[in-house]
């Protein structure tokens, strides 16, 4: 059996075992309480939620914009449509589409070369993971977490400081990185093999170009912003749904939630959510049928409105022309 077939088989293999294990969670759960306490939620604290995952995508888009700023002329109006839009299609494409996207939506709409943008995005992304461990560091240290999220203490730190390091390099780095501002050159190369070379170094000074150190700071500080908010959309729709627990509980259900999102075993990861989060809060003694619930209104409120408004501007970044260079005065 070759590679990719026995890769296909271990890939459905796991995704039937993680099928099958949500249904077994499934029939263990109360579901008539579960929705009792969904439709007896408080609307205004979930219109709170919701306003606080939006502001964790405002962060995120203005985290976005301060790293394109440093490649082109982009607005913030144009960088937050985009990263709504690509969060919306994230939702409805496969394999993270939305993230391509976006890349495509700012290069087409502005006219910044593709490696340049990519750049940003790559690097923009880097900061969720960071945002993260910061707060899994922060929350093992201050507060008492299940032990299955404490074991993760002390790697979470070493990886912490070797991305220190590695973002202090990148600053000293931009300090003497020397852009290329000669178009004769990157029209030069022939070839596949000259043009993904030249794109390559394109990408890599683009990398070294954006990590200026109070860049870096800017863009921690909304990284943690967008996590805060993120935090408090969890708090804020377990209260809705009158199902109280300590800040512990709320960060570590955030936490463990975000892990389950590396197994995409389903569409939307619904279900693996649900199981992650009741998990999580049945430590903190939340009974499984409310914490289902609540993980519900968490899933849907981040999910529905995102998406409403992503596929409502997608359009409009598909079909809108790349921006054309102003002719030169005769």
């Amino acid at each position: 059996m070759k590679r990719p077939a026995v890769g296909r088989a271990i890939r459905l293999i796991v995704t039937v075992a993680i099928i099958v294990l949500l249904v077994m969670f499934a029939r263990t759960v109360n579901w008539t309480r579960a929705w009792e306490a969904i439709i007896s939620a408080s609307p205004w604290l979930l219109l709170a939620a919701i306003a606080a995952n939006l502001l964790s995508l405002v962060f995120r888009a203005i985290r976005w914009w301060v790293l394109l700023r440093a490649v082109g002329e982009v607005s913030l109006v144009r960088a937050l449509a985009a990263t709504v839009a690509g969060a919306g299609l994230n939702n409805v494409l496969v394999a993270q589409g939305g993230e391509a996207a976006r890349v495509v939506f700012i290069t087409r709409s502005s006219g910044i070369p593709a490696a340049r943008v990519i750049a940003t995005a790559a690097l923009d992304r880097l900061f969720d993971p960071i945002g993260f461990l910061v707060l899994l560091g922060w929350g093992t240290l201050a507060f008492e977490l299940p032990p299955d999220l404490a074991r993760f203490r002390t790697p979470a730190i070493v990886i912490l400081v070797v991305v220190a390091v590695l973002l202090v390099w990148l600053a000293l780095s931009a300090r003497t990185a020397t852009p290329e501002h000669v178009p004769e050159r990157r029209a030069a190369p022939r070839g596949w093999k000259s043009r993904v070379r030249v794109w390559l170094v394109e990408f890599g000074g683009s990398m070294r170009e954006l990590a200026t150190g109070p860049r870096i700071v800017a863009v921690v500080l909304l990284t943690l912003g967008a996590w805060v908010a993120q935090l408090a959309t969890f708090a804020l729709a377990a209260d809705a749904a009158h199902v109280h627990m300590p800040l512990p509980g709320h960060l570590a259900a955030l936490l463990a939630t975000n892990v389950s999102l590396i197994i995409r075993a389903t569409p939307g990861n619904v279900g693996f959510f649900q199981f992650a989060y009741a998990l999580v809060a049945g430590e903190f003694g939340v009974r499984k049928a409310d914490a289902i619930a609540v993980s519900v209104l968490i899933q849907a409120l981040q999910i529905l409105p995102v998406t409403l408004l992503g596929v409502a501007l997608a359009p409009d970044f598909i079909f809108r022309r790349r921006k054309k260079e102003a002719p030169e005065p005769v």
